[in-house]
C-alpha cells in the first residue's frame, strides 16, 4: 500500500455532500456527481424493499400472475412501485403501490399511464438482455434500477443485489442508456473487474473495496461504500490514485478522501566506465 500525502476531508452527508476540494487532484466534481445518483439509488432500493413486503402479503391467484418486469418511478415527490408482467408489448400491471414521505405503503388502484408501464419495462428487458450471457454464468441476484430522463430518454442500472447468504457483492455496474422507445441501447457506461467479490456481512470490520485499476471512485463503488456502510466498522473504496471512506461522525455521516503519494522509481545506478 503507498503512503498516503495529502488527507481531504469533505463536509459530505445526504444533504451537503456538493461542496468543493482544496485538493489539487481528486476529482470532487465526479465524486459529487456519483454521489447524487448512489444517494438516489439507495432510496430507490428502499421504497422496492418496503413494497416488495407488501407485495407477498396479496392473494396467491394474483401472485401467480407477476413476472419479473416491476420497477418504482417518482410522480413529484410520490414514489410509487408497480408490479405485473410485460407481455405481447402490454404490461399487466396487477400491483400498484404509493409510498408516503413517513415510508408508509398503501396499495392504490389510481390509473398509471400506460405509455410509462409500457416503455420503462421494455427499456428494463432491453437493459438485462444485454447482461444476460454474463447472468447466466453466475449465481447472482441483481438490483434494476430505472429513472426516465428529461429527454425522454432512460436510464437504467443493474446492480449486484444484497445476497440472500448475508454476502454484500461489487465489481460489476451495468449502466445503460435506453431511448425512448425502451428497445434500443445507444450508451452504454457499465463496468466489470471481470470477476464479482463479496464480504459477509456477520462479522463487523474494516473492508477495503478493490478498484486499484480505475483512477476514481466508480459510481457501483460509491454506492456499495454508502449502501453498506451501517454494517462494516469501515469501508475503503481502493483505487490507483486515492482511496475514499464514508465516516460517520457527531451523527451524520462524511466522506473523507485521500490522495496516495506517487511511488518512486528506481534510478538504475550508472556504470562508472560511462
Amino acid at each position: 500500500m503507498s503512503k498516503i500525502l495529502t488527507f481531504l476531508f469533505i463536509g459530505l452527508t445526504t444533504l451537503t455532500y456538493g461542496q468543493k476540494s482544496n485538493g489539487p487532484n481528486f476529482d470532487i466534481a465526479d465524486f459529487n456527481k456519483n454521489m447524487e445518483v448512489a444517494e438516489w439509488l439507495y432510496e430507490y432500493d428502499m421504497i422496492a424493499w418496503r413494497t416488495s413486503d407488501s407485495v407477498m402479503t396479496q392473494e396467491k391467484k394474483d401472485l401467480e400472475r407477476l413476472g419479473s418486469d416491476w420497477f418504482c418511478f417518482q410522480n413529484n415527490e410520490t414514489w410509487h412501485a408497480v408490479y405485473g408482467k410485460y407481455k405481447n408489448n402490454q404490461f399487466d400491471l396487477v400491483f400498484h403501490f404509493k409510498v408516503d414521505n413517513n415510508g408508509q405503503v398503501n396499495k392504490t388502484t389510481e390509473t398509471v399511464d400506460t405509455t410509462l408501464l409500457n416503455r420503462h419495462s421494455r427499456a428494463l428487458q432491453t437493459a438485462n438482455n444485454q447482461i444476460s450471457a454474463l447472468k447466466d454464468t453466475v449465481s447472482l441476484r441483481f438490483n434494476q434500477n430505472i429513472k426516465e430522463n428529461d429527454d425522454k430518454t432512460l436510464s437504467v442500472w443493474i446492480l449486484p443485489a444484497f445476497q440472500p447468504n448475508c454476502v454484500a457483492v461489487y465489481g460489476g455496474e451495468f449502466i445503460y442508456t435506453i431511448d425512448e422507445t425502451g428497445t434500443k441501447v445507444f450508451k452504454d457506461d457499465s463496468y466489470f473487474q471481470g470477476e464479482f467479490r463479496g464480504f459477509k456481512v456477520d462479522n463487523p470490520r474494516e473492508i477495503w473495496i478493490n478498484y486499484r485499476e480505475t483512477e476514481k471512485p466508480t459510481l457501483g463503488a460509491v454506492f456499495f461504500a454508502w449502501y453498506y456502510k451501517s454494517y462494516f466498522t469501515k469501508i475503503v473504496i481502493d483505487n490507483s490514485k486515492s482511496i475514499s471512506t464514508p465516516f460517520k461522525a457527531d451523527n451524520s455521516w462524511t466522506w473523507i478522501h485521500a490522495e496516495k503519494k506517487p511511488e518512486k522509481r528506481k534510478s538504475k545506478k550508472k556504470n562508472k566506465d560511462e
